[in-house]
């Protein structure tokens, strides 16, 4: 048994106002991903959205847990890849999906078995897990980072710049819910969705990646009048309710992946905060 879970409860606003540090952090911070060897996933009851990891040194096969009820993971959900290690293959249903670095792979529901390669234990494969749930079933589809669509905002003027790649996202892959995609902080830049935005129809997922030795991410998250902030690590996932903005901003430049599922599949749809009126 290669397979680990935890769940995590809703919060309402009011009561994360009242939240210390360690209670901020055990409600929203995941941090035990890309455990060599092992899948973690955390269930969370905002959209009964999943977000883990699996870093095989030997193949991993994803296995379903108690909260989902089915005989199989992926019998009512979608599933989204991105793989932040080593070169490695997903096979789903007996067809395999080689991932290089900042490769991802959407996977629809109905596909019974999901297996984890690494090409090389010495240099493994980090496959960067989300999921939600799925009404009917989409085909499954690998979307390189060339591949994605890519978005140029920010400016180094306001420490912003970065480029967006849309990877999982409609015109690109068909999904039920699911929206996945990658946003890379240029050399000088530190801030990440400033001006910071909530959207009351659906819920994200963060999980930041290229953060250097000794450096850290100070993640910005809570209603716009009442923010609260989580140190993040590399490697580490913060989960972002729908009453939440969530911005950062770093020691250094560094990368996020962004996953997020709820009412609608329209990227733009957030409620933009003005900088000047957060608290």
């Amino acid at each position: 048994m290669f397979s680990f879970y935890q769940t995590r409860y809703a919060s309402s606003p009011q009561a994360v106002k009242h939240y210390d540090t360690h209670q901020l952090r055990a409600e929203f911070l995941i941090d035990n991903l890309m455990e060599l060897g092992k899948i973690n996933l955390t269930y969370s009851h905002y959209d009964r959205y999943i977000a883990g990891s699996a870093a095989p040194l030997e193949p991993l096969s994803l296995e379903t847990i108690d909260p989902l009820k089915s005989s199989y993971f992926l019998e009512r959900r979608e599933l989204g890849i991105i793989n932040v290690g080593g070169t490695g293959t997903v096979v789903a249903d007996g067809i395999s999906y080689v991932l290089g670095f900042k490769d991802s792979l959407y996977i629809g529901s109905g596909n019974k078995e999901v297996i984890f390669h690494s090409e090389d234990p010495y240099n493994p494969a980090l496959f960067y897990l989300n999921s939600a749930p799925a009404h009917t079933n989409h085909p499954n589809k690998k979307v390189s980072l060339a591949e994605a669509n890519k978005l140029q905002l920010g400016s180094m003027e306001t420490a912003n710049h970065r480029t967006v790649s849309q990877m999982i996202i409609g015109g690109i892959v068909t999904t039920c819910q699911l929206q996945m995609g990658m946003t890379e902080l240029k050399t000088g830049s530190v801030w990440n969705t400033m001006p910071a935005h909530v959207h009351d129809r659906r819920m994200e997922v963060y999980f930041y990646l290229d953060i250097p030795e000794n450096q850290a991410v100070c993640h910005f998250m809570g209603e716009p009048q009442e923010t609260r902030h989580i140190w993040m690590n590399n490697h580490q996932a913060v989960i972002s309710p729908p009453w939440s903005i969530h911005s950062g901003a770093g020691t250094s430049n560094y990368t996020f992946i962004w996953g997020m599922a709820g009412e609608n599949l329209d990227y733009a749809d957030m409620d933009v905060c003005n900088i000047t009126d957060l608290r």
